[in-house]
């Protein structure tokens, strides 16, 4: 585990948002970006699903899940398509809207305008809450307490990232481009982004971990839209962003074969009950 003196603090929590306050603040940075969010983002492995309800953190079919920060719905769905009901609660509007869009059709799923923070969900009234690569956004604390109100008891926290491998050489060539174009945002990003905060969200309580490798597989288009979903990256119609679009092209043209490129990802996924502090 990573050592809880190097969890990230309010302070930069503070930073993160102020960094976005032009572009609407955490309600408002993915709502131009929505369209590359979904078309783009990384799904998650079969083996995370079984390794979950291997955990019994999914006690049952179907199962109550609260899927916070659930953004366009890349985790609510593979929670759905496996009969589970879920409560996917996202802040920003366009996002949830994308979920809606995806999700509609599923007869558990249900759209909540919340946060993490503040979900609106009754008491006691779901089995499992999920944070699928959103733990950054989120004041720990707080977030604790709300999902210890929401969970039935016995019930378990997921927290959950994919991971990009930074030693292979395309997710290499991509961070440079991230590391270019970011500027404050992405080092702001970079620091609350790490599991550092894992161990003050659980409080000490014991936990499982889950880590399995994953992969993606995008064409040219998939991979622009994969790095101008970063919240840090300029728009495409700015002149950063015309810059960027062309590494990436380059990159692209360097790394992709039959017309697609692969990235590599690691699947980490944290699950234990959180204990309320003292």
């Amino acid at each position: 585990m990573d050592d809880p003196k190097l969890a990230p603090s309010h302070g930069d929590r503070e930073l993160l948002h102020s960094l976005y306050a032009e572009q609407g603040g955490v309600r408002g940075i993915f709502s131009s970006k929505v369209g590359d969010y979904a078309t783009s983002r990384p799904s998650y492995p079969d083996g995370l699903y079984e390794a979950l309800r291997d955990l019994g953190a999914l006690p049952g079919v179907p199962s109550v899940v609260a899927d916070l920060g659930a953004g366009t719905g890349l985790f609510s769905r593979g929670l759905l398509v496996r009969g589970h009901h879920v409560f996917a609660v996202e802040l920003n509007a366009a996002m949830r809207a994308a979920a809606d869009a995806l999700l509609h059709g599923y007869e558990g799923y249900r759209g909540i305008a919340g946060s993490a923070e503040a979900t609106t969900l009754d008491d006691g009234s779901v089995d499992f809450v999920t944070v699928a690569q959103a733990f950054h956004w989120l004041a720990i604390d707080a977030t604790r307490t709300e999902c210890l109100r929401i969970l039935r008891p016995g019930g378990k926290v997921a927290l959950i990232w994919n991971d990009r491998v930074l030693t292979d050489p395309l997710q290499i060539a991509l961070e440079s481009v991230f590391t270019e174009f970011g500027g404050k945002a992405r080092e702001a990003v970079t620091t609350r982004e790490t599991q550092a905060g894992v161990p003050l969200f659980f409080g000490g309580a014991p936990t499982s971990v889950i880590d399995l490798p994953h992969e993606q597989v995008l064409d040219h288009d998939g991979l622009q839209s994969l790095a101008f979903s970063r919240s840090y990256m300029p728009p495409r119609d700015s002149e950063a962003g015309r810059r960027a679009a062309q590494r990436i092209d380059a990159i692209n043209r360097t790394y992709a074969s039959t017309r697609s490129v692969t990235l590599r990802y690691r699947t980490v996924a944290t699950v234990g009950r959180p204990r309320a502090p003292r």
